[in-house]
Protein backbone atom coordinates (compact mmCIF):
# COMPACT_ATOMS: atom_id res chain seq x y z
CA UNK A 1 0.00 0.00 0.00
CA UNK A 2 1.32 3.49 -1.29
CA UNK A 3 1.19 5.84 1.69
CA UNK A 4 2.08 9.74 1.62
CA UNK A 5 4.09 11.17 4.60
CA UNK A 6 4.85 14.84 5.15
CA UNK A 7 7.73 15.85 7.63
CA UNK A 8 8.66 19.17 8.42
CA UNK A 9 8.88 21.94 10.56
CA UNK A 10 7.21 25.33 10.45
CA UNK A 11 7.27 28.58 12.51
CA UNK A 12 4.68 27.13 14.94
CA UNK A 13 7.40 24.69 16.23
CA UNK A 14 10.80 25.88 15.29
CA UNK A 15 12.73 29.22 16.07
CA UNK A 16 13.60 30.77 13.08
CA UNK A 17 17.26 30.13 13.80
CA UNK A 18 16.89 26.62 13.40
CA UNK A 19 14.90 27.01 10.51
CA UNK A 20 17.33 29.09 9.14
CA UNK A 21 19.92 26.58 9.81
CA UNK A 22 17.56 23.35 7.93
CA UNK A 23 16.79 25.25 4.85
CA UNK A 24 20.40 26.80 4.23
CA UNK A 25 21.82 22.70 4.69
CA UNK A 26 18.91 21.73 2.45
CA UNK A 27 19.56 24.14 -0.13
CA UNK A 28 23.20 24.61 -0.38
CA UNK A 29 24.84 20.49 0.61
CA UNK A 30 22.04 18.29 0.65
CA UNK A 31 19.88 19.22 -2.12
CA UNK A 32 17.22 16.89 -1.24
CA UNK A 33 15.67 15.93 -4.74
CA UNK A 34 19.17 15.18 -5.89
CA UNK A 35 19.05 12.74 -2.94
CA UNK A 36 16.04 10.59 -3.96
CA UNK A 37 18.30 8.19 -5.15
CA UNK A 38 19.57 7.24 -2.37
CA UNK A 39 16.51 7.56 -0.29
CA UNK A 40 16.03 3.22 -0.86
CA UNK A 41 12.63 3.66 1.02
CA UNK A 42 10.79 7.02 -0.55
CA UNK A 43 9.33 6.46 -4.27
CA UNK A 44 8.71 10.22 -4.79
CA UNK A 45 9.66 13.51 -2.95
CA UNK A 46 9.02 16.86 -3.01
CA UNK A 47 11.22 19.89 -0.89
CA UNK A 48 9.10 23.13 -0.16
CA UNK A 49 11.20 25.77 1.52
CA UNK A 50 10.30 29.01 2.50
CA UNK A 51 11.57 31.64 5.73
CA UNK A 52 8.68 29.92 7.51
CA UNK A 53 8.53 26.40 6.68
CA UNK A 54 10.57 23.22 5.47
CA UNK A 55 8.90 20.67 4.72
CA UNK A 56 9.27 17.51 2.58
CA UNK A 57 6.19 15.52 0.69
CA UNK A 58 7.20 11.98 0.06
CA UNK A 59 5.67 8.68 -0.48
CA UNK A 60 6.42 5.18 0.02
CA UNK A 61 5.24 1.62 0.89
CA UNK A 62 7.36 1.85 4.43
CA UNK A 63 6.52 4.53 6.25
CA UNK A 64 8.70 3.64 9.56
CA UNK A 65 11.87 3.33 7.52
CA UNK A 66 10.86 6.01 5.03
CA UNK A 67 10.30 8.40 7.79
CA UNK A 68 13.71 7.58 9.90
CA UNK A 69 15.95 7.61 6.33
CA UNK A 70 14.51 11.28 5.52
CA UNK A 71 15.00 12.16 9.36
CA UNK A 72 18.68 10.84 9.44
CA UNK A 73 19.36 12.58 6.18
CA UNK A 74 18.43 15.56 7.20
CA UNK A 75 20.81 14.89 10.86
CA UNK A 76 23.46 14.20 9.15
CA UNK A 77 24.22 17.40 7.33
CA UNK A 78 22.72 19.86 9.97
CA UNK A 79 25.80 18.97 12.39
CA UNK A 80 26.06 19.66 15.98
CA UNK A 81 24.48 21.50 18.23
CA UNK A 82 21.43 21.13 16.21
CA UNK A 83 21.40 17.03 15.51
CA UNK A 84 20.54 16.26 19.21
CA UNK A 85 17.46 18.08 19.73
CA UNK A 86 16.24 18.26 15.73
CA UNK A 87 13.86 15.61 15.52
CA UNK A 88 11.63 17.72 18.73
CA UNK A 89 10.87 20.54 16.03
CA UNK A 90 9.18 18.30 13.67
CA UNK A 91 5.56 16.88 12.54
CA UNK A 92 5.06 14.17 10.99
CA UNK A 93 1.52 13.96 8.55
CA UNK A 94 0.59 10.51 7.43
CA UNK A 95 -1.72 10.33 4.55
CA UNK A 96 -5.35 12.46 4.79
CA UNK A 97 -3.63 14.27 7.48
CA UNK A 98 -0.88 14.96 4.69
CA UNK A 99 -3.18 15.68 2.14
CA UNK A 100 -5.41 18.40 4.51
CA UNK A 101 -1.99 19.84 5.87
CA UNK A 102 -0.95 19.85 2.41
CA UNK A 103 -4.14 21.87 1.17
CA UNK A 104 -4.39 23.84 4.88
CA UNK A 105 -0.55 25.66 3.66
CA UNK A 106 -1.85 26.31 -0.07
CA UNK A 107 -4.63 28.12 1.12
CA UNK A 108 -2.67 29.77 3.88
CA UNK A 109 -4.44 28.84 6.74
CA UNK A 110 -1.48 27.49 8.13
CA UNK A 111 1.04 30.74 7.48
CA UNK A 112 1.99 33.36 9.87
CA UNK A 113 -0.38 35.65 8.42
CA UNK A 114 -3.48 34.15 7.31
CA UNK A 115 -4.20 35.06 3.67
CA UNK A 116 -1.31 35.82 2.80
CA UNK A 117 -0.88 34.65 -0.89
CA UNK A 118 2.97 34.17 -1.38
CA UNK A 119 2.56 30.67 -0.04
CA UNK A 120 0.88 29.64 -2.86
CA UNK A 121 3.46 30.63 -5.74
CA UNK A 122 6.21 28.98 -3.19
CA UNK A 123 4.51 25.58 -3.40
CA UNK A 124 4.26 25.67 -7.03
CA UNK A 125 8.09 26.40 -7.13
CA UNK A 126 8.75 23.64 -5.14
CA UNK A 127 6.55 21.69 -7.40
CA UNK A 128 8.49 22.89 -10.64
CA UNK A 129 11.58 21.85 -8.88
CA UNK A 130 10.17 18.54 -8.52
CA UNK A 131 8.90 18.12 -11.92
CA UNK A 132 12.35 19.25 -13.25
CA UNK A 133 14.12 16.68 -11.35
CA UNK A 134 11.67 14.11 -12.12
CA UNK A 135 11.03 13.50 -8.54
CA UNK A 136 7.16 13.21 -8.56
CA UNK A 137 5.25 10.65 -10.37
CA UNK A 138 1.45 9.47 -10.34
CA UNK A 139 0.39 10.03 -7.27
CA UNK A 140 2.17 13.61 -6.06
CA UNK A 141 1.55 15.13 -9.36
CA UNK A 142 -1.99 14.33 -8.61
CA UNK A 143 -2.20 15.60 -4.87
CA UNK A 144 0.03 19.04 -6.28
CA UNK A 145 -2.23 19.91 -8.98
CA UNK A 146 -5.19 19.38 -6.55
CA UNK A 147 -3.43 21.29 -3.95
CA UNK A 148 -3.52 24.33 -6.18
CA UNK A 149 -7.18 24.26 -7.67
CA UNK A 150 -8.12 23.70 -4.12
CA UNK A 151 -6.23 26.60 -3.23
CA UNK A 152 -7.76 28.53 -6.06
CA UNK A 153 -11.12 27.44 -4.79
CA UNK A 154 -10.55 28.85 -1.49
CA UNK A 155 -9.80 32.12 -2.66
CA UNK A 156 -12.49 32.23 -4.97
CA UNK A 157 -15.24 31.14 -2.53
CA UNK A 158 -13.86 33.10 0.33
CA UNK A 159 -13.04 36.14 1.37
CA UNK A 160 -9.62 35.04 3.38
CA UNK A 161 -7.20 37.20 1.27
CA UNK A 162 -9.34 40.29 0.83
CA UNK A 163 -9.00 41.72 4.89
CA UNK A 164 -5.64 43.69 5.68
CA UNK A 165 -4.25 41.81 8.80
CA UNK A 166 -0.61 44.03 9.28
CA UNK A 167 -0.02 47.36 9.60
CA UNK A 168 1.69 48.29 6.41
CA UNK A 169 -0.95 46.35 4.49
CA UNK A 170 -3.82 48.05 6.30
CA UNK A 171 -2.55 51.55 5.23
CA UNK A 172 -2.49 50.75 1.92
CA UNK A 173 -5.76 49.04 1.70
CA UNK A 174 -6.72 52.40 3.70
CA UNK A 175 -5.31 54.41 0.58
CA UNK A 176 -7.31 52.51 -1.85
CA UNK A 177 -10.70 52.93 -0.07
CA UNK A 178 -10.25 56.05 0.12
CA UNK A 179 -9.36 56.86 -3.46
CA UNK A 180 -10.87 53.88 -5.50
CA UNK A 181 -8.16 53.22 -7.79
CA UNK A 182 -4.26 54.66 -7.22
CA UNK A 183 -2.22 54.42 -10.19
CA UNK A 184 -3.15 57.83 -11.19
CA UNK A 185 -1.84 58.90 -7.17
CA UNK A 186 1.41 60.63 -6.31
CA UNK A 187 2.77 58.76 -3.22
CA UNK A 188 5.65 60.01 -0.57
CA UNK A 189 7.05 57.18 1.60
CA UNK A 190 9.32 59.07 4.30
CA UNK A 191 11.33 56.38 5.67
CA UNK A 192 12.80 53.68 4.21
CA UNK A 193 12.94 51.00 7.29
CA UNK A 194 10.59 47.56 6.97
CA UNK A 195 7.34 48.89 7.20
CA UNK A 196 7.97 51.38 4.52
CA UNK A 197 9.09 48.84 2.18
CA UNK A 198 6.21 46.51 3.27
CA UNK A 199 3.83 49.42 2.46
CA UNK A 200 6.04 49.84 -0.99
CA UNK A 201 5.31 46.51 -1.85
CA UNK A 202 1.65 46.65 -1.45
CA UNK A 203 1.84 49.94 -3.41
CA UNK A 204 3.09 48.54 -6.49
CA UNK A 205 0.77 45.53 -6.08
CA UNK A 206 -2.12 48.18 -5.91
CA UNK A 207 -0.97 49.60 -9.49
CA UNK A 208 1.06 52.88 -7.87
CA UNK A 209 3.49 54.03 -10.31
CA UNK A 210 4.72 57.24 -9.04
CA UNK A 211 6.36 57.15 -5.46
CA UNK A 212 9.00 58.88 -4.25
CA UNK A 213 11.04 57.87 -1.30
CA UNK A 214 12.46 60.06 1.56
CA UNK A 215 14.90 58.93 4.14
CA UNK A 216 17.82 60.78 6.19
CA UNK A 217 20.02 57.89 5.18
CA UNK A 218 19.91 58.89 1.55
CA UNK A 219 22.02 55.63 1.00
CA UNK A 220 18.98 53.55 2.39
CA UNK A 221 16.39 55.70 0.39
CA UNK A 222 18.28 55.32 -2.96
CA UNK A 223 18.65 51.16 -2.72
CA UNK A 224 14.71 51.15 -1.90
CA UNK A 225 13.96 53.81 -4.86
CA UNK A 226 15.81 51.20 -6.74
CA UNK A 227 14.07 48.69 -5.80
CA UNK A 228 10.35 49.79 -6.54
CA UNK A 229 11.33 52.89 -9.43
CA UNK A 230 10.57 55.72 -7.25
CA UNK A 231 12.60 58.28 -7.03
CA UNK A 232 14.25 59.95 -3.86
CA UNK A 233 13.54 63.25 -2.27
CA UNK A 234 15.83 64.81 0.19
CA UNK A 235 14.70 64.61 3.66
CA UNK A 236 15.03 68.41 4.09
CA UNK A 237 12.96 68.73 1.18
CA UNK A 238 9.62 66.82 1.90
CA UNK A 239 7.93 69.89 3.35
CA UNK A 240 8.04 71.53 -0.52
CA UNK A 241 6.60 68.23 -2.83
CA UNK A 242 3.59 68.26 0.02
CA UNK A 243 2.21 70.34 -2.64
CA UNK A 244 2.38 67.83 -5.36
CA UNK A 245 1.51 64.44 -3.43
CA UNK A 246 -1.82 62.72 -2.56
CA UNK A 247 -0.98 60.17 0.35
CA UNK A 248 1.99 60.61 2.43
CA UNK A 249 2.82 57.64 4.51
CA UNK A 250 5.83 58.24 7.17
CA UNK A 251 7.26 55.69 9.11
CA UNK A 252 10.73 56.95 10.56
CA UNK A 253 12.14 56.47 14.03
CA UNK A 254 12.11 60.49 14.90
CA UNK A 255 11.60 60.94 18.86
CA UNK A 256 9.17 63.75 17.41
CA UNK A 257 7.09 64.89 14.55
CA UNK A 258 8.37 65.71 11.54
CA UNK A 259 5.03 67.08 9.84
CA UNK A 260 3.77 69.62 11.98
CA UNK A 261 0.22 71.33 11.86
CA UNK A 262 1.59 74.71 10.98
CA UNK A 263 3.97 73.77 8.26
CA UNK A 264 1.21 71.59 6.46
CA UNK A 265 -1.34 74.32 6.81
CA UNK A 266 0.62 77.08 4.80
CA UNK A 267 1.14 74.57 2.31
CA UNK A 268 -2.68 73.85 1.29
CA UNK A 269 -2.97 76.95 0.47
CA UNK A 270 -0.57 76.06 -2.67
CA UNK A 271 -2.27 72.95 -2.92
CA UNK A 272 -5.46 75.07 -3.59
CA UNK A 273 -7.09 72.81 -1.08
CA UNK A 274 -7.15 69.86 -3.07
CA UNK A 275 -7.47 66.76 -0.44
CA UNK A 276 -4.47 65.36 1.53
CA UNK A 277 -3.80 62.23 3.12
CA UNK A 278 -1.37 60.84 5.66
CA UNK A 279 -1.01 57.87 6.93
CA UNK A 280 1.16 57.75 9.96
CA UNK A 281 2.65 54.24 11.05
CA UNK A 282 5.28 55.55 13.03
CA UNK A 283 5.79 55.13 16.92
CA UNK A 284 6.40 57.82 18.21
CA UNK A 285 4.27 59.39 15.62
CA UNK A 286 5.80 61.41 12.53
CA UNK A 287 2.78 63.82 12.18
CA UNK A 288 1.37 66.21 14.70
CA UNK A 289 -2.35 65.29 15.80
CA UNK A 290 -3.71 68.74 15.10
CA UNK A 291 -2.90 68.17 11.46
CA UNK A 292 -6.31 66.67 11.14
CA UNK A 293 -7.72 69.75 11.87
CA UNK A 294 -6.52 71.60 8.59
CA UNK A 295 -9.79 71.58 5.85
CA UNK A 296 -8.90 68.86 3.39
CA UNK A 297 -6.36 66.88 4.91
CA UNK A 298 -6.82 63.74 6.92
CA UNK A 299 -4.98 62.10 9.32
CA UNK A 300 -4.91 58.17 9.84
CA UNK A 301 -2.82 56.96 12.55
CA UNK A 302 -1.05 53.43 14.05
CA UNK A 303 -4.61 53.63 16.44
CA UNK A 304 -6.74 54.11 13.96
CA UNK A 305 -5.26 50.68 11.25
CA UNK A 306 -4.84 48.37 14.65
CA UNK A 307 -8.59 49.39 14.85
CA UNK A 308 -9.53 48.08 11.29
CA UNK A 309 -6.37 45.24 11.67
CA UNK A 310 -8.71 43.82 14.27
CA UNK A 311 -12.15 43.66 12.40
CA UNK A 312 -10.02 42.06 9.55
CA UNK A 313 -9.11 39.21 11.81
CA UNK A 314 -12.62 38.30 12.71
CA UNK A 315 -13.67 38.54 9.74
CA UNK A 316 -10.82 36.19 8.20
CA UNK A 317 -11.35 33.95 11.47
CA UNK A 318 -14.53 33.28 9.63
CA UNK A 319 -13.81 33.58 6.42
CA UNK A 320 -11.16 30.19 7.59
CA UNK A 321 -14.13 28.01 8.62
CA UNK A 322 -15.39 28.63 5.21
CA UNK A 323 -12.35 27.44 3.37
CA UNK A 324 -11.66 24.59 6.44
CA UNK A 325 -14.93 23.15 5.29
CA UNK A 326 -13.87 23.25 1.57
CA UNK A 327 -10.66 21.80 2.22
CA UNK A 328 -12.39 18.73 4.30
CA UNK A 329 -14.46 18.35 1.14
CA UNK A 330 -11.72 17.81 -1.14
CA UNK A 331 -10.09 16.39 1.21
CA UNK A 332 -12.67 13.24 0.88
CA UNK A 333 -12.34 13.66 -2.83
CA UNK A 334 -8.82 13.25 -2.96
CA UNK A 335 -9.36 9.62 -0.74
CA UNK A 336 -11.73 8.83 -2.98
CA UNK A 337 -9.40 8.86 -6.01
CA UNK A 338 -6.67 7.25 -3.95
CA UNK A 339 -8.87 4.27 -3.24
CA UNK A 340 -9.44 3.91 -7.24
CA UNK A 341 -5.38 3.27 -7.24
CA UNK A 342 -5.92 -0.53 -5.39
CA UNK A 343 -7.67 -1.55 -8.72
CA UNK A 344 -5.45 -0.62 -10.95
CA UNK A 345 -3.17 -3.87 -11.51
CA UNK A 346 -6.51 -5.85 -11.57
CA UNK A 347 -7.81 -3.83 -14.33
CA UNK A 348 -4.81 -3.69 -15.90
CA UNK A 349 -4.43 -7.79 -15.46
CA UNK A 350 -8.14 -8.45 -16.77
CA UNK A 351 -7.33 -5.99 -20.09
CA UNK A 352 -4.24 -7.94 -20.57
CA UNK A 353 -5.83 -11.15 -20.55
CA UNK A 354 -9.11 -10.30 -22.45
CA UNK A 355 -6.44 -8.30 -25.18
CA UNK A 356 -4.43 -11.96 -25.51
CA UNK A 357 -7.00 -14.17 -26.08
CA UNK A 358 -8.41 -11.69 -28.60
CA UNK A 359 -5.16 -12.14 -30.58
CA UNK A 360 -4.80 -15.16 -30.42
CA UNK A 361 -8.39 -16.35 -31.79
CA UNK A 362 -8.23 -14.03 -34.31
CA UNK A 363 -4.85 -15.21 -35.46
CA UNK A 364 -6.42 -18.61 -35.56
CA UNK A 365 -9.35 -17.64 -37.27
CA UNK A 366 -6.91 -15.48 -39.93
CA UNK A 367 -4.80 -18.21 -40.44
CA UNK A 368 -8.07 -20.65 -41.82
CA UNK A 369 -9.22 -17.40 -44.06
CA UNK A 370 -5.69 -16.75 -46.24
CA UNK A 371 -7.94 -15.42 -49.03
CA UNK A 372 -8.91 -12.80 -46.80
CA UNK A 373 -7.50 -8.80 -47.83
CA UNK A 374 -6.14 -6.33 -45.92
CA UNK A 375 -9.53 -4.26 -45.90
CA UNK A 376 -11.14 -7.42 -44.43
CA UNK A 377 -8.84 -8.47 -41.99
CA UNK A 378 -8.61 -4.78 -40.45
CA UNK A 379 -12.57 -5.22 -40.19
CA UNK A 380 -12.29 -7.92 -38.20
CA UNK A 381 -9.55 -6.64 -36.28
CA UNK A 382 -12.06 -3.81 -35.41
CA UNK A 383 -14.83 -5.96 -34.50
CA UNK A 384 -12.92 -8.04 -32.22
CA UNK A 385 -12.01 -4.78 -30.28
CA UNK A 386 -15.25 -3.64 -29.85
CA UNK A 387 -16.55 -7.18 -28.84
CA UNK A 388 -13.85 -6.89 -25.86
CA UNK A 389 -13.74 -3.56 -25.17
CA UNK A 390 -17.99 -3.82 -24.68
CA UNK A 391 -17.37 -7.24 -22.67
CA UNK A 392 -14.90 -5.47 -20.22
CA UNK A 393 -17.11 -2.17 -19.64
CA UNK A 394 -19.11 -3.72 -16.81
CA UNK A 395 -16.44 -5.74 -14.89
CA UNK A 396 -14.21 -2.51 -14.98
CA UNK A 397 -16.55 0.13 -13.89
CA UNK A 398 -17.72 -2.43 -10.99
CA UNK A 399 -14.25 -2.30 -10.37
CA UNK A 400 -13.76 1.46 -10.34
CA UNK A 401 -16.79 2.08 -8.23
CA UNK A 402 -15.90 -0.70 -5.45
CA UNK A 403 -12.74 1.62 -5.52
CA UNK A 404 -14.09 4.53 -3.54
CA UNK A 405 -15.32 1.69 -0.59
CA UNK A 406 -14.52 0.09 2.35
CA UNK A 407 -15.86 -3.63 0.47
CA UNK A 408 -12.97 -2.90 -2.14
CA UNK A 409 -10.53 -5.44 -1.41
CA UNK A 410 -13.30 -8.40 -1.50
CA UNK A 411 -14.88 -7.27 -4.71
CA UNK A 412 -11.16 -7.18 -6.14
CA UNK A 413 -10.38 -10.34 -5.25
CA UNK A 414 -14.15 -11.77 -6.30
CA UNK A 415 -13.32 -10.07 -9.69
CA UNK A 416 -9.75 -11.74 -10.10
CA UNK A 417 -11.40 -15.36 -9.03
CA UNK A 418 -14.05 -14.97 -11.53
CA UNK A 419 -11.94 -14.34 -14.51
CA UNK A 420 -8.80 -16.62 -13.00
CA UNK A 421 -6.35 -13.38 -13.00
CA UNK A 422 -3.90 -14.77 -9.98
CA UNK A 423 -1.12 -15.84 -12.81
CA UNK A 424 -1.09 -12.69 -14.47
CA UNK A 425 -1.34 -10.58 -11.07
CA UNK A 426 1.52 -12.42 -10.02
CA UNK A 427 3.11 -11.78 -13.39
CA UNK A 428 2.76 -8.04 -12.16
CA UNK A 429 5.17 -6.14 -10.50
CA UNK A 430 2.91 -3.07 -9.57
CA UNK A 431 1.67 -0.42 -7.16
CA UNK A 432 0.18 2.64 -6.50
CA UNK A 433 3.03 4.43 -5.38
CA UNK A 434 5.14 3.64 -8.78
CA UNK A 435 2.85 2.10 -11.33
CA UNK A 436 5.62 0.13 -12.96
CA UNK A 437 5.65 -3.25 -13.85
CA UNK A 438 7.29 -5.94 -16.42
CA UNK A 439 4.69 -6.48 -19.32
CA UNK A 440 2.20 -3.18 -19.24
CA UNK A 441 3.58 -0.01 -20.56
CA UNK A 442 3.98 2.78 -17.55
CA UNK A 443 2.32 5.36 -19.78
CA UNK A 444 -0.70 2.83 -20.22
CA UNK A 445 -0.78 2.71 -16.26
CA UNK A 446 -1.14 6.49 -16.27
CA UNK A 447 -3.66 6.61 -19.00
CA UNK A 448 -6.20 3.80 -16.93
CA UNK A 449 -5.53 6.36 -14.00
CA UNK A 450 -6.42 9.46 -15.87
CA UNK A 451 -9.42 7.29 -16.98
CA UNK A 452 -10.67 6.50 -13.49
CA UNK A 453 -13.28 8.43 -11.64
CA UNK A 454 -11.66 12.09 -11.45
Amino acid sequence: MCHIILLGMNHKTAPVAIREQLAAACKQELEPLRMLPHLEYVDELLFLSTCNRVEFLFTCTQVHEAIQQVTALLKAHLGSPVTSHVESYFYVYQNLEAVTHLFRVAASLDSMVVGEPQILGQLKTAYRDATECRTVKVILNRLLHKTFSVAKRVRSETCIGSCAVSISYAAVELARKIFGELDDKKVLLIGAGEMAELAAEHLLAQGVRNMAVANRTLERAVQLAQRFKAETIRFDHIHDVLKEMDIVLTSTGSPEPILKYQDIKSRMRQRRNRPLFFIDIAVPRDVEPRVNEIDNVYLYDIDDLQGVIELNREERKREAERAEHIIAEETLRFQEWLGTLDVVPTIIALREKAETIRRSELQKTLSRFTHLGEKERLALETLTQAIVKKMLHDPILFLKKKGERKSRQFCVDYVQQIFNLSDRMDGLDIDSCTLTHGSTNVKDSTNLLKSIKK
